[in-house]
């Protein structure tokens, strides 16, 4: 970035920040944290939305050897603060705009400092981009170790404690090549538009552009719109987003109406995507979608290309793609033993990005990690060109009388039908505590369907195993704070509305 200081590196709202603006401000951060005792080993914990200041708070944290934890900002109050002491937060920095939660989290879980990115408009804290302006901009050298670790990043989960997975710097660096697309020939540097959490994969892709030479194009949270509208106007190269989002992105009514033509890859991971709408986003998009099959955990797993989102073998799409150099992958029975191809098992994985372990869960740390192999806790098969199918989650899978119900296949099958713009499928149990098959279905506009002509849809093609017993219409499928569907939060709707209105 010294190399070209003019460039323009951070776009913000009506901000346009160049490098050398960039790396003067994390080394000044670096020199502040240094001064303020905040030393090697120490965790500093993010509480902020999508800052240009917020990526180089991080990076001055790293350079001092600081492990960060960045918080999911629609965490409850309560489960931040248990983060936040969790991961003995040593210095907790804060968007303005986040002062309100973060005095409600501090007031359970105290921290040494307070640092504030920016004037926080009351007694609260301290600024830490005035504290850093008093530092100089030489470059602060680096006392991070290639084994140190480099990031706590917890699950997404809505309720309980998130686990939190604890990556070495090594191993962060591996994901983030992973999530970056690869410039093509003849192309000029990346254009990232940002526009989900800096915590999620969208943060890990953000990295690799900004090493590249690229630009990213910062927006505060997700909107289909205001995505649409940046592609065009900023002439957006890539971008992130989890599958429910690039649905967003492809119904919105603005979408036919505006140029994307700038787009080369759209990456999507998170969760499960469907099929038929992935054939909707290579009809609007063309090829430039690319699958990427990751776990916190385990780093890249596997990737399904650009040319691999073929319309002409829509099977195809139903897959994660072929395993990356350096993955070993292998798919085992229950008693641990490696099945041949084509059958299903569980899915472990063996790979130089792999977690050194859950942050204080030694237990469940020896469960998932053995031998050196993660055991993803995803079922899934390889076939015999080698590539890989996830097909559920070992604890999404219902157990049903006569046989397993995969929700994965069914949400497909579910979205194949005319009528169904998305649905999310889940085991709900009955008031003998028998799991039963429940689905949220959102219609498409202008489409009418009853829940009779879907469940006949499904036996038709399915079998009467996989008949939802119950399907609840909704308008939309609410989303956890990474952007994957919230079963979590379906399934308290779903056993709210238990004795309601008629669902069926």
């Amino acid at each position: 970035m010294r190399s070209d200081p003019d460039r323009e590196l951070l776009v913000h709202g009506d901000r346009r920040l160049s490098a050398g603006w960039f790396t003067a401000l994390v080394h000044r951060m670096a020199h502040a944290f240094s001064a303020l005792g905040i030393e090697r080993g120490a965790t500093v914990t993010l509480l902020s939305g999508n800052l240009p200041e917020t990526i180089a708070a991080r990076y001055a944290a790293n350079l001092v050897g600081c492990k960060v934890n960045h918080l999911y900002n629609r965490l409850s109050a309560g489960v931040q603060a248990a983060i936040v002491r969790d991961v003995e937060t040593r210095a907790l920095v804060v968007d303005p705009r986040c002062v309100d939660r973060a005095a409600e989290i501090v007031e359970t879980a105290p921290v040494a400092h307070v640092l504030v990115l920016g004037d926080p408009g009351r007694a609260f804290g301290q600024d830490l981009l005035a504290l850093a302006a008093g530092q100089p901009d030489d470059p602060f050298p680096a006392l991070c170790r290639p084994d140190d670790i480099c990031v706590i990043r917890h699950t997404g989960g809505t309720t309980g404690h998130p686990k939190g997975i604890v990556s070495a710097f090594a191993q962060a660096g591996r994901v983030s090549r992973v999530m970056t697309p690869a410039r093509r020939p003849g192309d000029g540097p990346l254009r990232q538009l940002l526009c989900t959490t800096l915590a999620h994969a969208g943060g890990m892709m953000a990295d690799g552009v900004l090493r590249s030479g690229g630009t990213v194009v910062l927006q505060d949270e997700f909107d289909p719109a205001e995505v649409l509208a940046a592609v065009e106007r900023e002439r957006v190269t890539c971008l992130f987003l989890l599958p429910p989002l690039l649905y967003q992105l492809l119904d919105h009514p603005d979408s036919p109406h505006r140029d994307l033509s700038s787009l080369s890859a759209v990456v999507y991971s998170g969760c499960q995507a469907s099929p038929a709408r992935l054939a909707d986003a290579v009809r609007r998009l063309g090829p430039v979608l690319v699958q990427v099959y990751a776990q916190n955990e385990t780093g890249g797993i596997s990737v399904l290309s650009a040319r691999d989102h073929d319309l002409g073998s829509p099977e195809r799409m139903r897959s994660a793609g072929k395993v990356l150099p350096g993955v070993d992958v292998a798919v085992r029975g229950p008693d641990g033993e490696d099945l041949p191809a084509g059958e299903l098992g569980e899915i472990c994985v063996r790979s130089p990005g792999t977690m050194r372990g859950y942050w204080k869960q030694p237990g469940l740390t020896a469960e998932v990690l053995r031998d050196g192999w993660v055991h993803t806790g995803d079922l899934g098969r390889l076939d015999q060109e080698g590539y890989l199918t996830v097909v559920d989650r070992i604890k999404d899978m219902i157990v049903v009388v006569g046989g397993h119900v995969y929700t994965t296949e069914l949400e497909d099958l579910l979205n194949s039908h005319p009528a169904v713009l998305q649905s999310a499928v889940q085991g709900l149990r009955d008031a003998d505590r028998t799991e039963q098959v429940h689905a949220a279905v959102v219609t498409a506009p202008g489409a009418v369907v009853g829940a009779g002509e879907l469940r006949a849809f499904v036996r038709e093609r399915r079998g009467p195993l996989y008949e939802p017993a119950r399907i609840d219409f909704v308008d939309a499928l609410p989303l956890t704070d990474a952007g994957k569907p919230d079963k979590k939060l379906l399934l308290r709707q779903a056993e709210a509305r238990t004795h309601a209105a008629p669902h069926l």
